[in-house]
């Protein structure tokens, strides 16, 4: 399997509150029966000679230097840990307590080598899915054995093979994961039920994954063109979003006007749009229907990086 060369090191931040607009309609959670409006904090990356996660006091949460960081990495959906892998095979989690990092190896054997062979967490940030490094099914080299493992280290069990083990990202409800092919030709599918992959139709070349619906009935990616530049497998600061039926491979049109720089299921549902502006970029929150409930203006000093989790 083709995976790419690392770029430069990644450094993320965890913004402070962002100014929101008032959710509408003009209902309280209690009496609509919605989700309460979000707060517009987020988790964002960006690329420097280090690795960096600091919450939004400014207290690092996690760091590594460059030149033994690979890539693979993934922040949890609460925002208060990391998931990476070492050059050595061996999964992470990273926090911070009273104000110092505590890390802790949770399982041995994850596969190493590309950017793009990320840990992905559940939804409740309480277990963490890893491609591993032992080949999968059949003696078909190209498949890859995905694990998964408590933050805790506990638990640990596998999941199945599958073809799309790049930027790995699971569904709010547990049943689905969805992941690229290292050599981008195509998005796949894997149930953890049956332990099945499968191609999702309608979806030739693509380079990243952001997310899978609650349900896993629609997958979030960035499809790319056969002349596109691939990439080196390194989470992008942004990327144009299309969303595509699971099943069916339909393209579903994403409701937003403007420059989208990406987009995000959140695990009740909600599809959160990055959209480009100035002097900061726009979070649009929609429903299932695609109606619009918030506009959120972030703030301008976050507008360059990339964002990685949309926290309450």
């Amino acid at each position: 399997m083709k995976y790419w060369a690392l770029a430069a090191g990644a450094a993320l931040a965890v913004s402070a509150a962002l100014p929101t607009q008032a959710a509408t309609p003009a209902q309280s959670p209690a009496q609509s029966g919605a989700p309460a409006p979000l707060t517009g904090q987020g988790v964002y990356l960006s690329y420097g000679n280090d690795v960096r996660v600091l919450k939004s006091d400014g207290r690092p949460v996690w760091g590594s230097r460059a030149a033994s960081f690979t890539g693979q990495f993934s922040a949890s959906p609460d925002g208060r840990k990391v998931a990476w892998i070492d050059g050595k095979g061996r999964l992470h989690v990273s926090s911070a307590t009273a104000g110092k990092t505590v890390d802790k190896i949770v399982a041995r054997g994850a596969a190493y080598g590309g950017p793009c062979l990320t840990p992905a967490w559940s939804a409740d940030s309480r277990r963490i899915a890893f491609p591993t490094a032992a080949a999968g099914g059949s003696g078909n080299q190209e498949r890859t054995t995905v694990a998964a493992v408590g933050a805790d280290g506990k638990g640990l069990s596998t999941l199945g093979t599958t073809l799309g083990p790049c930027h790995l990202t699971w569904s709010a409800d547990g049943r689905a994961l969805a992941g690229y092919a290292g050599d981008t030709t195509g998005v796949h599918l894997l149930a953890t039920g049956s332990r099945t992959s499968t191609r999702v139709p309608g979806i030739k070349l693509a380079n990243h994954v952001e997310s899978l619906s609650p349900d896993g009935r629609r997958v979030v990616v960035n499809a790319i063109g056969a002349n596109a530049n691939a990439g080196d497998g390194s989470w992008p600061l942004s990327f144009t979003p299309s969303i595509h039926d699971t099943r069916t491979g339909k393209k579903i049109t994403i409701p937003v006007k403007g420059r989208l720089l990406g987009a995000r299921y959140l695990r009740d549902g909600r599809l959160v749009v990055r959209v480009a502006g100035k002097p900061g970029n726009t979070l649009v929150v929609l429903d299932s229907s695609g109606k619009t409930l918030q506009r959120l203006s972030e703030k301008a000093g976050v507008r360059n990086l990339g964002l990685l989790q949309i926290l309450g």
